[in-house]
């Protein structure tokens, strides 16, 4: 870390003209009063990474602010221009409910068209998949989407994307890296708004995004039968309620109830500890909702609505929150029979999954001869594939564990709107059947399986954490288990030598990705288990995934518990409890 008097020059410079007194008042205010906060806002420079900024809102060369934001954007602005040269460059901008969202992008927008650009800039807040749905129709070169996803309110972020609608990947993400580093004052960034090369988008590009979700539906009679089927929806504040509620409505369903008080777009989040459908926090005030109404299906979206979280009432008619694994499980296997059903195959389809995400989708497209690709963490390494298969194969769904799903390829990032659709068509298909959703779920585990997974983070804060998370790694590579939990180790993947080895055969064979820190256990009993340090955040990543056969659908909570037993062993042995 910086000493403290370079940390006091470093935030003198903030006090220059070039800052407006807003930023300035706030850097004062930390020299002369608040040096802890001084220290956290200036001790280092917030890093533009792979995916873009992410970072607290405030004054600061380590904030998310008009003039870090604007170093990224005059950065990508420069790329841009040596990538496709001077003139006819189009970009798309958009923005989630976050506090200062609106003026980030608008600040943003302001810096593409300085820099000669043509901008469309949504009217106002809409979901990150329209985002690459935008780049793609309007034929942008690149593209923003000011939103950090579904952290806490204090911050914000910044994800940048490229022609094909998804977000930047090599060589492109060092590219820009490289240029956006050798940004070294604000003094640089064109901030001077061109009017006349910024349009104003919105009721037009949701009305060509929604034709495009529709062209998903596979069973609109039996949704005409199933029409009066009770969802409710909430957006947690955020920006699903711009179109999520539309997509259910075009796709035929009348029953849609909401949750009035988190309708309400505020980027404080008032009614939640966190905006993020994973935890059933969040989606408390829904499932209250749908027990007074009656209703079955209970959907929730984070802020910029890329991902989706569902409960379903189980066979005792409690509600149960799905993690991202089952989600993902019904909508593929949904997807696919349907395409079974209709001979809408052609022989030259694939789904995609990442690495960490369960092997039951594998067996379930395996079933229906359909590719399955796995990729790394991460749905800019589905658009990179997706990419690279246009027109010689058809993509028809992927999706991975941390609740994110695409369904069709007119966008190039995860899709809560019309993943929120086709899980209200796939709960009335079911019902078709005579079954809820929670029973199709437990009748593909009779069909391929029954799947376990759980995650457990392990947070190692500063850099003695960050330290300690680097040995972990190494210590697995250089001293892997050979048993764990009384179950032999029979291969191991590591992503960073990119050599997988069998120790059964001894047979070693190269892993066709890029480069990852990525450790992967499989044993003798079926199990695999995966660990990787965060790339955003400062933890270590562990994912579980155990299966075992389910003999009939009335054996699956004995079942679902000795799968929970084996997990809990697996976790003691490896001293993670």
């Amino acid at each position: 870390m910086l000493p403290i008097t370079e940390i006091r020059t470093k935030a003198s410079q903030w006090l220059g003209s070039e800052f407006n007194e807003e930023t300035r008042n706030e850097v004062r205010e930390m020299l002369d009063k608040d040096e802890k906060k001084l220290i956290d806002a200036f001790y280092q420079d917030l890093e533009f990474g792979t995916g873009g900024l992410r970072g607290i809102m405030g004054a600061g060369t380590n904030r998310m602010n008009i003039y870090t934001l604007g170093m990224a954007t005059q950065g990508l602005s420069n790329y841009i221009i040596k990538q496709f040269g001077q003139s006819g460059i189009r970009v798309a901008v958009a923005h989630d409910c976050r506090n200062n969202s609106r003026y980030y992008a608008e600040t943003t927008a302001d810096i593409f068209s300085a820099n000669g650009f043509d901008v469309y800039l949504f009217e106002a807040l809409r979901p990150t998949p329209e985002l690459s749905f935008a780049i793609r129709h309007y034929k942008c070169q690149s593209g923003v989407v000011i939103t950090a996803s579904h952290n806490p309110s204090e911050y914000n972020g910044y994800k940048a994307y490229w022609n094909d609608g998804g977000q930047v990947v090599p060589p492109h993400d060092k590219g820009i890296i490289d240029e956006v580093r050798k940004i070294k004052s604000v003094k640089e960034i064109k901030f001077k708004r061109e009017k006349k090369k910024i349009k104003i988008i919105g009721k037009e590009t949701d009305a060509l995004f929604l034709q495009e979700v529709l062209k998903m539906r596979l069973n609109p009679d039996i949704i005409n039968e199933f029409s009066d089927i009770g969802i409710v929806f909430t957006p947690i504040h955020g920006t699903g309620g711009t179109l999520i509620p539309d997509a259910l409505r075009l796709f035929g369903f009348r029953n849609i109830i909401s949750v009035p008080e988190q309708d309400k777009v505020d980027g404080n989040f008032p009614t939640v500890k966190s905006p993020n459908p994973e935890e059933p926090d969040a989606l408390k005030m829904a499932i209250d909702k749908a027990i007074q109404t009656g209703a079955e299906l209970v959907m929730a979206t984070d802020p910029d609505a890329d991902r989706l979280g569902i409960a379903v009432k189980d066979k005792h008619g409690n509600f149960v929150l799905l993690n991202g694994n089952q989600t993902g499980v019904i909508l593929t296997y949904y997807i696919l029979s349907q395409y079974k059903e209709r001979n809408k195959y052609k022989g030259n389809e694939y789904i995609i999954k990442t690495i960490v995400t369960t092997d039951l989708l594998d067996k379930i497209a395996e079933s229906f001869r359909v590719k399955c690709y796995n990729v790394l963490t991460g749905f800019k390494f589905f658009a990179e594939l997706m990419r690279k298969l246009e027109g010689k194969e058809t993509y028809i769904g992927g999706g991975e564990e941390s609740y994110g799903f695409l369904p069709g390829d007119y966008v190039r990032d995860k899709d809560a709107v019309a993943s929120c659709a086709l899980v209200a068509e796939a709960t009335a298909w079911a019902k078709s059947r005579g079954m809820s959703l929670y029973e199709l779920l437990i009748d593909i585990y009779v069909s391929y399986g029954i799947y376990k997974e759980k995650l457990i983070n392990l947070v190692r804060k500063g850099k003695e954490g960050a330290d300690e998370i680097k040995g972990m790694m190494k210590s697995y590579r250089n001293d892997p288990p050979e048993e764990i939990n009384r179950s032999k180790v029979v291969r191991i993947d590591d992503y960073e030598t990119l050599i997988s080895v069998n120790y059964v055969t001894g047979e070693k064979n190269n892993i066709g990705m890029v480069k990852s820190d990525v450790l992967q256990f499989f044993l003798e009993d079926g199990t695999k288990i995966s660990v990787r340090p965060s790339g955003t955040e400062p933890k270590i990543k562990f994912y579980f995934s155990v299966n075992t056969k389910l003999e009939s659908s009335l054996k699956f909570e004995e079942t679902e518990k000795l799968l929970d037993q084996r997990i809990q062993g697996i976790i003691a042995d490896m001293k993670l409890s």
